[in-house]
């Protein structure tokens, strides 16, 4: 994708954003140089940091995937980024062609450049809109154009909800996506865990993220574990992002990446 020439209307370039901070560790160019200050200064701290970001989108390609495959052919992508290479409309139509996915996200330079990316797919819509107001997003137009919500959704939470502080009841949020979709639904979520040692360049990151407004919030397994409350996990459960149904064998499982295996995943089927 070409670099970004403009900023949307009410884009504050003075303040970087998660999702092209995002963008930059995958390689995009959809970042400004604010992004990638902050992006740099994570990564002198964490030099695995675009690794872990890396893992995630591999991550999502697997779940969309596993999804299609069991006959899953719509997808809410909440807190979805920039468009990339590799985003679940492409995964979900190269094989099930009638595939509808729904991208949603409050930054506006994501919402501007999705459907700039995206006019002429008839099945997608873009949702500019913050995932703690679920009736706002589950009512948008564009969201309706192309979810039946009567019928099953994979609902997508993929490195989102560590932005949401407890204050803000994350639980209860992701329950009202819950109980707004059909049985046979899914929900996939990746997440920041609170690790018993957390690495000193780890606080140091958290930091970071809060000095620029916006908090991480890492979680316990017990805390994750609650998330999904209302969803039967599949298996392998809880586990490292690059640990969930991996398809290179060699992958580290012992742990001995802390940053890597830190980062945790799991996908819910609600019954």
């Amino acid at each position: 994708m070409e670099p970004l020439a403009a900023s949307p209307d009410g884009v504050d370039l003075d303040r970087p954003s998660a999702a092209r901070v995002y963008d930059y560790y995958l390689g995009g160019s959809h970042n400004y140089a604010v992004d990638r200050e902050m992006a740099r200064q994570i990564v002198r701290l964490m030099p695995n940091v675009p690794r872990v970001a890396r893992a995630n989108r591999a991550f999502l390609r697997r779940v969309v995937e596993h999804l299609v495959a069991a006959g899953v052919r719509q997808f809410l992508d909440i807190g979805s980024g920039i468009p990339t290479a590799g985003s679940v409309h492409e995964i979900a139509q190269r094989l099930a062609p009638d595939s509808r996915v729904a991208y949603v996200d409050v930054d506006p330079v994501a919402a501007a450049y999705g459907r700039t990316v995206l006019v002429g797919n008839p099945h997608v819509g873009v949702v500019q809109e913050d995932l703690r107001r679920p009736d706002r997003v589950l009512s948008d137009p564009d969201l309706l154009r192309v979810l039946h919500l009567d019928q099953p959704v994979a609902i997508l939470m993929l490195s989102l909800l560590h932005f949401v502080p407890a204050s803000d009841d994350p639980a209860g949020v992701i329950a009202h996506y819950r109980d707004a979709v059909a049985s046979g639904s899914y929900l996939a979520i990746s997440h920041v865990g609170l690790l018993p040692r957390p690495p000193v360049e780890g606080e140091r990151i958290l930091t970071v993220y809060e000095q620029v407004g916006t908090p991480l919030t890492p979680r316990t397994e017990a805390e994750l574990t609650a998330l999904l409350r209302g969803f039967e996990l599949m298996e392998p459960g809880l586990v490292a992002v690059h640990l969930w149904r991996p398809e290179d064998v060699g992958e580290p499982a012992d742990g001995s990446d802390d940053i890597l295996s830190g980062f945790r995943a799991a996908v819910g089927r609600k019954p």
